[in-house]
């Protein structure tokens, strides 16, 4: 029969054989645990050299290729475009910028003082030469008027009576000149001659007085003529700057406040500011013009040019120019900015655009590219320079193939790529050439 030590043991012998198996377990556990991550590990780093080894060759072959294409394209020609020069039309079109001026334009100032009654025209009448435009009091003209005629009427009776002092002096002159000898003294005769003489230089002088007076009673009644404001010409009123009992007073100052301004709308000035490159040819008067306007006006507008400045502008190098235009319908007004077309004769032989010439300090050039893709180098005469366009005098023949705004880098002989063989971006033709905005 056991005892209870045996018991005890026998007991909890088990319990240590399940530890130790329990042990081992984990052990094993843990040994697999290891030997995955270390698999996993292995793998992962394996995947990294493969990827680390593609990103090498990639950046291998691509600057491989990079290098191979920047080689390409340093041994390539340059690119250019170009365009063919094109013979110059029968007739060239100059469009400029003008503006419109007034044939007369005038601002009526008062001439006399006083104060407006009444005006009778405003703003965009129409008036005739002579035509009343305002009615101005003068209550201190009209009374110095009415003096200075009084004081005429008085002047004209001390006339009438220095003419009466003056007969009775040569009557008593010529009794006592022709008495007997004797009779009288010479000192009488004398005194009686002397008489005469006053007498009579004192009825000139009462002449001159009445001819001053006259004088100044035309003169006041000049100035009356003026309460009366009249048009001095057939216009437009553009501006009314007086209204009924204003304060006028005589003179143009710049203390004075103006009436009316006038302007005579027809005829009509053109002005334009021409280029020097076209100042010859527009300087002679007659040469046609079409003025062109836009806008709620519209249309277009015949006129010539009358006259030129017949200098050019320090600032902008350009000639005023005037042209006159009839404006029976007074369809237009100063003020108003028009275009204005010339047809001027042509000067040169081609045409190219202005993108097309090279401006060196020995000259103007163009760089020519032939059939084999060469560029060269030729000096050119400027016949006209119409902006955007430019007429050639020499240098370019029609169908010469110009390259446009070529590089600094190409030089004479160097071989080009012609980007567009056949220069469909030719050189423009017409108005639009020479429109110059």
């Amino acid at each position: 029969m056991p005892t209870h030590d045996q018991d005890r043991q026998g007991s909890e012998f088990p319990d240590e054989i399940s530890r130790h198996e329990d042990d081992a377990v984990s052990v094993e556990f843990s040994a697999g645990t290891e030997r995955r991550t270390r698999r996993a590990v292995g793998v992962g780093g394996a995947a990294l050299l493969i990827c680390f080894l593609i990103v090498i060759v990639m950046r291998h072959f691509h600057g491989m290729a990079v290098a191979e294409a920047g080689e390409a394209a340093y041994l390539r020609p340059p690119p250019v475009e170009v365009v063919i020069a094109r013979p110059v039309a029968g007739r060239q079109e100059l469009v400029l910028p003008g503006e419109t001026a007034a044939w007369f334009e005038t601002i009526l100032y008062a001439r006399v003082n006083g104060y407006v009654a009444k005006w009778l025209v405003d703003i965009g009448d129409h008036v005739r030469k002579g035509q009343i435009l305002a009615i101005i009091e003068t209550p201190e003209l009209d009374a110095e008027y009415e003096a200075a005629r009084a004081q005429l009427k008085a002047s004209e009776a001390q006339v009438e009576a220095r003419k009466a002092e003056a007969e009775f002096s040569r009557t008593t002159n010529d009794r006592w000149r022709d008495s007997p000898p004797g009779v009288v003294s010479d000192q009488e005769r004398d005194s009686k001659k002397a008489d005469f003489r006053g007498a009579e230089a004192r009825q000139a002088a009462a002449i001159a007085q009445v001819a001053l007076d006259k004088a100044r009673v035309d003169q006041y009644g000049a100035l009356s003529q003026f309460k009366q404001v009249k048009a001095p010409f057939d216009g437009t009123i553009t501006e009314r700057r007086i209204d009924v009992g204003n304060l006028v007073t005589a003179g143009s100052t710049s203390a004075t406040t103006p009436l009316y301004r006038l302007a005579q709308t027809d005829p009509l000035r053109v002005f334009v500011d021409v280029p020097q490159s076209a100042s010859r040819e527009l300087m002679s008067a007659g040469i046609p013009a079409e003025i062109q306007v836009d806008g709620a006006v519209g249309g277009s507008f015949s006129g010539a040019t009358a006259r030129a400045a017949g200098s050019l502008s320090a600032q902008a190098r350009t000639m005023r120019v005037e042209v006159d235009m009839p404006n029976g319908t007074h369809a237009l007004v100063p003020g108003m900015y028009v275009k204005v077309a010339f047809r001027l004769p042509p000067l040169g032989v081609v045409e190219v655009p202005a993108a097309a010439l090279v401006y060196h300090t020995a000259g103007t050039e163009v760089a020519r590219v032939d059939a084999s893709g060469k560029v060269s180098f030729a000096r050119v005469a400027i016949a006209r320079d119409n902006g955007s366009v430019v007429e050639l005098a020499s240098g370019v023949q029609p169908g010469d193939r110009l390259v446009l705004n070529i590089s600094s880098q190409i030089s004479a002989g160097e071989q080009v790529e012609v980007r567009k063989p056949d220069a469909q971006a030719a050189a423009p033709a017409g108005p639009a050439a020479a429109d110059q905005r």
